[in-house]
Protein backbone atom coordinates (compact mmCIF):
# COMPACT_ATOMS: atom_id res chain seq x y z
CA UNK A 1 0.00 0.00 0.00
CA UNK A 2 1.45 3.33 -1.05
CA UNK A 3 0.87 6.30 1.24
CA UNK A 4 -0.10 9.53 -0.49
CA UNK A 5 1.23 12.60 1.26
CA UNK A 6 -0.44 15.98 1.10
CA UNK A 7 1.34 18.56 -1.04
CA UNK A 8 2.24 20.69 1.97
CA UNK A 9 4.04 17.73 3.53
CA UNK A 10 5.83 16.80 0.32
CA UNK A 11 6.90 20.39 -0.28
CA UNK A 12 8.18 21.02 3.25
CA UNK A 13 11.86 21.84 3.03
CA UNK A 14 13.91 21.67 6.20
CA UNK A 15 15.53 25.03 6.74
CA UNK A 16 18.36 25.22 9.21
CA UNK A 17 17.70 27.38 12.23
CA UNK A 18 20.12 28.94 14.66
CA UNK A 19 20.20 31.29 17.61
CA UNK A 20 22.94 33.34 19.25
CA UNK A 21 23.34 33.11 23.01
CA UNK A 22 25.44 35.44 25.16
CA UNK A 23 26.93 34.13 28.39
CA UNK A 24 29.76 35.65 30.42
CA UNK A 25 30.46 38.14 27.62
CA UNK A 26 30.94 35.39 25.04
CA UNK A 27 28.62 34.71 22.12
CA UNK A 28 27.64 31.11 21.50
CA UNK A 29 25.61 29.70 18.63
CA UNK A 30 23.09 26.87 18.79
CA UNK A 31 22.05 25.37 15.46
CA UNK A 32 20.26 22.44 13.87
CA UNK A 33 22.64 22.40 10.89
CA UNK A 34 24.09 18.88 10.64
CA UNK A 35 26.77 20.22 8.31
CA UNK A 36 28.36 22.08 11.23
CA UNK A 37 28.57 19.08 13.56
CA UNK A 38 32.07 17.98 14.55
CA UNK A 39 32.03 14.19 14.80
CA UNK A 40 35.37 14.04 16.59
CA UNK A 41 34.03 16.22 19.44
CA UNK A 42 30.72 14.35 19.68
CA UNK A 43 32.30 10.89 19.58
CA UNK A 44 35.08 11.93 21.95
CA UNK A 45 32.54 12.94 24.56
CA UNK A 46 29.98 10.16 24.06
CA UNK A 47 32.50 7.31 24.16
CA UNK A 48 33.31 8.29 27.76
CA UNK A 49 29.72 8.82 29.01
CA UNK A 50 27.95 6.38 31.31
CA UNK A 51 25.17 5.85 28.76
CA UNK A 52 27.38 5.19 25.72
CA UNK A 53 30.78 4.15 27.06
CA UNK A 54 32.89 2.68 24.28
CA UNK A 55 30.53 3.59 21.42
CA UNK A 56 32.25 3.48 18.05
CA UNK A 57 32.68 6.48 15.80
CA UNK A 58 30.64 4.67 13.12
CA UNK A 59 27.66 4.16 15.45
CA UNK A 60 27.75 7.82 16.47
CA UNK A 61 27.75 8.80 12.78
CA UNK A 62 24.78 6.51 12.11
CA UNK A 63 22.87 7.93 15.08
CA UNK A 64 23.51 11.46 13.83
CA UNK A 65 22.37 10.68 10.30
CA UNK A 66 19.09 9.23 11.59
CA UNK A 67 18.25 11.96 14.10
CA UNK A 68 17.48 15.66 14.36
CA UNK A 69 20.72 17.09 15.73
CA UNK A 70 21.60 20.27 17.55
CA UNK A 71 25.07 21.69 18.05
CA UNK A 72 26.33 24.35 20.44
CA UNK A 73 29.35 26.34 19.26
CA UNK A 74 31.85 28.95 20.39
CA UNK A 75 33.85 30.50 17.53
CA UNK A 76 33.16 27.51 15.24
CA UNK A 77 34.29 25.04 17.93
CA UNK A 78 31.60 22.59 18.96
CA UNK A 79 31.11 22.60 22.73
CA UNK A 80 27.70 20.93 23.07
CA UNK A 81 25.33 18.53 21.37
CA UNK A 82 21.92 16.91 21.59
CA UNK A 83 19.85 14.78 19.26
CA UNK A 84 16.17 13.98 18.96
CA UNK A 85 14.73 10.79 17.51
CA UNK A 86 11.23 11.63 16.29
CA UNK A 87 8.43 11.12 13.80
CA UNK A 88 7.78 14.89 14.06
CA UNK A 89 4.08 14.19 14.60
CA UNK A 90 3.43 12.36 17.85
CA UNK A 91 6.62 11.27 19.61
CA UNK A 92 10.18 12.39 20.29
CA UNK A 93 13.06 11.06 22.35
CA UNK A 94 15.85 13.38 23.52
CA UNK A 95 19.28 11.75 23.66
CA UNK A 96 23.01 12.33 23.99
CA UNK A 97 22.73 15.79 25.53
CA UNK A 98 25.99 17.35 26.67
CA UNK A 99 27.91 20.58 27.13
CA UNK A 100 31.65 20.13 27.52
CA UNK A 101 32.58 20.41 31.23
CA UNK A 102 34.75 23.50 30.77
CA UNK A 103 31.64 25.37 29.58
CA UNK A 104 29.36 24.17 32.37
CA UNK A 105 27.44 26.37 34.80
CA UNK A 106 26.83 29.13 32.24
CA UNK A 107 23.24 28.32 31.35
CA UNK A 108 24.28 26.81 28.02
CA UNK A 109 22.57 23.48 28.66
CA UNK A 110 19.37 25.36 29.40
CA UNK A 111 19.77 27.41 26.22
CA UNK A 112 20.36 24.25 24.16
CA UNK A 113 17.26 22.51 25.53
CA UNK A 114 15.20 25.69 25.11
CA UNK A 115 16.22 25.87 21.44
CA UNK A 116 15.22 22.23 20.94
CA UNK A 117 11.89 22.59 22.73
CA UNK A 118 10.98 25.62 20.60
CA UNK A 119 11.98 24.02 17.30
CA UNK A 120 9.12 24.17 14.80
CA UNK A 121 9.42 20.45 13.92
CA UNK A 122 8.88 19.46 17.55
CA UNK A 123 5.65 21.29 18.32
CA UNK A 124 2.36 19.50 19.01
CA UNK A 125 3.93 16.19 20.00
CA UNK A 126 1.88 13.94 22.26
CA UNK A 127 4.93 12.58 24.08
CA UNK A 128 8.53 13.79 24.47
CA UNK A 129 10.79 11.50 26.49
CA UNK A 130 14.33 11.09 27.72
CA UNK A 131 16.25 8.83 30.07
CA UNK A 132 18.84 10.34 32.37
CA UNK A 133 20.44 9.75 35.74
CA UNK A 134 21.28 13.42 36.19
CA UNK A 135 20.18 16.97 35.33
CA UNK A 136 16.56 16.32 36.33
CA UNK A 137 16.21 19.91 37.54
CA UNK A 138 17.22 21.18 34.10
CA UNK A 139 14.57 19.11 32.35
CA UNK A 140 11.88 20.03 34.88
CA UNK A 141 12.24 23.64 33.67
CA UNK A 142 10.82 22.40 30.36
CA UNK A 143 7.92 20.49 31.98
CA UNK A 144 9.54 17.05 31.84
CA UNK A 145 8.28 14.93 34.73
CA UNK A 146 8.88 11.43 36.02
CA UNK A 147 6.78 8.82 34.23
CA UNK A 148 3.39 8.58 35.97
CA UNK A 149 3.11 4.83 35.58
CA UNK A 150 6.58 3.37 35.14
CA UNK A 151 5.02 -0.10 35.09
CA UNK A 152 3.44 0.85 31.74
CA UNK A 153 6.88 1.18 30.13
CA UNK A 154 9.09 -1.71 29.13
CA UNK A 155 12.47 -1.80 27.46
CA UNK A 156 15.24 -3.86 25.98
CA UNK A 157 18.42 -2.64 27.67
CA UNK A 158 21.91 -3.88 26.85
CA UNK A 159 24.31 -2.05 29.18
CA UNK A 160 27.92 -2.36 28.18
CA UNK A 161 27.02 -3.35 24.61
CA UNK A 162 29.52 -0.94 23.05
CA UNK A 163 32.35 -2.27 25.21
CA UNK A 164 32.01 -5.75 23.66
CA UNK A 165 32.16 -4.64 20.03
Amino acid sequence: MKIQLHDEVQDKVQKNTQKKITSQEQTFLVSDDKGSLQLNVIHGYLTCCYWSKGISRELVATAISNSMCFGLYLNDRQIGFARVITDKAAFAYLADVFVLPEYGNRGLGTALIDFIMQHSDLQGLRRFMLCTLDAHELYKKFTFTAVDNPQSMIQINKPGLYLTQ
